[in-house]
C-alpha cells in the first residue's frame, strides 16, 4: 500500500474520544492512527503522509491544536516533507497511539507535502472568534463538541471527495491572472514565479473562481462547487478563506466582491 494512501490520523488528547472518533473511521475502512498530543501528532503526519488530519484544539504540552495547523501549512514542515524526512528538531515528547502498532517513533520517511493534507479541527470551544481562527490557518472543516461521530465521518469523506475530485482532473491547464498563475494540473499557485503555499480548501476555491472567471457568484453558489451540497456550516467561511486569498496573493489578485451578490473573478 502507498504511504498514507487509505491512513488517517487523530490528534486527540481524549482518549475516549479519539477511540470513538477511530472505531467509527475504521468500520469504513480507514487506517486510522492516534496521537495524543501535539508533537506526536507532527511525527505521525511527517512519517505517515495521512489523507487527512482529525485535530482537536484543546491539547496538552507546548502546542496546541492552533500550533499544530499553523505548522503543517507552514513553510517548514512542506519543505521537510519534500525532502522526504522528519528532518531535525524534536521529534515529539508525547504518546502517538497507533492501531495494532504500539507507541509511534517521532521519527521516519515522509511522503507528499504536509501542507497539502486536509485538516479537520475538532473543538469545545464554539465562539466565532476560534472558527475563524482555524479556517484562517488553513483548516478544511471545523466541528464542535459534542458532535455525532457518525456526521463526523460524513465530513471526512466530503472532505476527501472534493480534494480527490480537484486532484483526478482529466485536462489540468495554467491560468494566468496577470502576474499571478493557478496551475490546477500541480496545484500550484505562483506570483511572479515564485510557489505561494495555499491550504487546500483556498487552493480548491481560487480554482473554483478561475472555472469560472467572469461570472458573479454567490456564497452558496460557492460553498455548494467547493465544499459540497453536504457540507454543514456559515456561508461566512467563504468570506474568511477569501480573505486569505487576498492577503496571501495581493492586490494582483482580480477577485472582486459584488455587493448583495458575492463575489467575481476577473
Amino acid at each position: 500500500m502507498v504511504a498514507g494512501e487509505n491512513t488517517l490520523v487523530v490528534i486527540e488528547d481524549d482518549h475516549h474520544i479519539s477511540d470513538l472518533v477511530a472505531m467509527y473511521l475504521r468500520r469504513d475502512g480507514f487506517r486510522v492512527l492516534q496521537a495524543d498530543d501535539g508533537e506526536a501528532g507532527l511525527a505521525l503526519v511527517a512519517r505517515e503522509c495521512p489523507k487527512l488530519v482529525i485535530l482537536d484544539v484543546g491539547l496538552p504540552g507546548d502546542l496546541d491544536g492552533f500550533d499544530v495547523c499553523r505548522r503543517l501549512r507552514g513553510d517548514e514542515f512542506r519543505a521537510r516533507h519534500r525532502a522526504g524526512g522528519a528532518g531535525p528538531g524534536r521529534s515529539g515528547t508525547g504518546s502517538g497511539r497507533a492501531a495494532g502498532e504500539g507507541r509511534a517513533a517521532g521519527e521516519g520517511r515522509a511522503g507528499g507535502e504536509g501542507g497539502g493534507i486536509p485538516v479537520l479541527i475538532l473543538s469545545a470551544r464554539d465562539d466565532e472568534v476560534d472558527r475563524v481562527l482555524g479556517l484562517e490557518l488553513g483548516a478544511d472543516d471545523y466541528v464542535t463538541k459534542p458532535f455525532s461521530a457518525r456526521e463526523l465521518v460524513a465530513r471526512v469523506h466530503a472532505i476527501l471527495r472534493r480534494t480527490e475530485v480537484t486532484q483526478s482532473a482529466t485536462s489540468p491547464s495554467v491560468v494566468a491572472l496577470g502576474s499571478i498563475e493557478v496551475d490546477t494540473g500541480r496545484r500550484e499557485v505562483r506570483k511572479g514565479g515564485t510557489v505561494i503555499p495555499l491550504a487546500t480548501r483556498e487552493f480548491d476555491l481560487l480554482a473554483y473562481l478561475v472555472d469560472q472567471l467572469g461570472l458573479a457568484l454567490s456564497r452558496r453558489q460557492l460553498l455548494n462547487g467547493v465544499w459540497g451540497d453536504d457540507w454543514y456550516g456559515d456561508e461566512r467561511t467563504v468570506d474568511v478563506h477569501v480573505r486569505q486569498l487576498r492577503k496571501k496573493l495581493g492586490e494582483e489578485l482580480p477577485l472582486a466582491t459584488v455587493w448583495g451578490v458575492g463575489y467575481r473573478m476577473g
